[in-house]
């Protein structure tokens, strides 16, 4: 069996939907298991996170079905929902490797004052209170608040982590979207091959 023949094809186009049916569970099981241990309160992250890992999850199961069947219109469809996930996966990739210090810490402040749920989170977590200084009357979740201890801000705390957290989320994400355009050409190919067992009178 030739590795460019039909059922090669075949094969590695399950094996990939695959591939992103796991991370698809990975990415709800994460949400769920950071809700269960208190990790993260805030419904908007844990929603758009499981909303990603459904939507994934959606994408490979169509595109397994097209696969298995060799249906030419899911695969029409699944070849161009890839192909557009491809391309804003890959922008993305690109920007979050491309971020400077001083960017990175505007956003994060962009997304410090716009999210106050996951704004308590990191207080907690990490042990901190406010962002590039603190007002006594905000509220603050940080157990060092109770404590005789001064708490310190979260920005250089954020900061450390920020550059390495955006490195690692670009680097994965580039990683996926190659997978992505393999995905679409796969999917190319294998619409115009046809299948040695059917009727060699048929249409593609």
């Amino acid at each position: 069996m030739v590795c460019g023949g039909f059922a090669c094809s075949k094969n590695c186009l399950c094996a990939l939907n695959l591939l992103y049916t796991l991370v698809s569970l990975l990415l709800i099981g994460i949400a769920a298991w950071g809700i269960g241990f208190g990790l993260i309160s805030s419904l908007r992250v844990v929603g758009v996170v499981i909303a990603v890992g459904i939507f994934l999850f959606l994408i490979a199961l169509v595109g397994l079905i097209g696969a298995v069947k060799h249906h030419q219109v899911l695969l029409f469809f699944y070849m161009i929902i890839l192909l557009l996930v491809f391309i804003v996966q890959f922008s993305v990739s690109c920007a979050c490797l491309a971020l400077n210090q001083e960017q990175q810490s505007q956003l994060l402040e962009v997304g410090w004052n716009n999210t106050a749920s996951a704004r308590n989170d990191i207080q907690r977590n990490l042990n901190c209170c406010g962002f590039r200084s603190f007002n006594p009357n905000d509220t603050c979740l940080a157990s060092c608040l109770q404590s005789s201890h001064k708490c310190s801000l979260c920005a250089p705390i954020i900061g450390e982590y920020a550059g390495e957290v955006l490195r690692f989320v670009g680097g994965i994400g580039l990683f996926f979207s190659f997978t992505e355009i393999l995905g679409v050409w796969l999917t190319y190919r294998y619409r115009n091959q046809k299948d040695p067992r059917a009727n060699p009178s048929a249409f593609l």
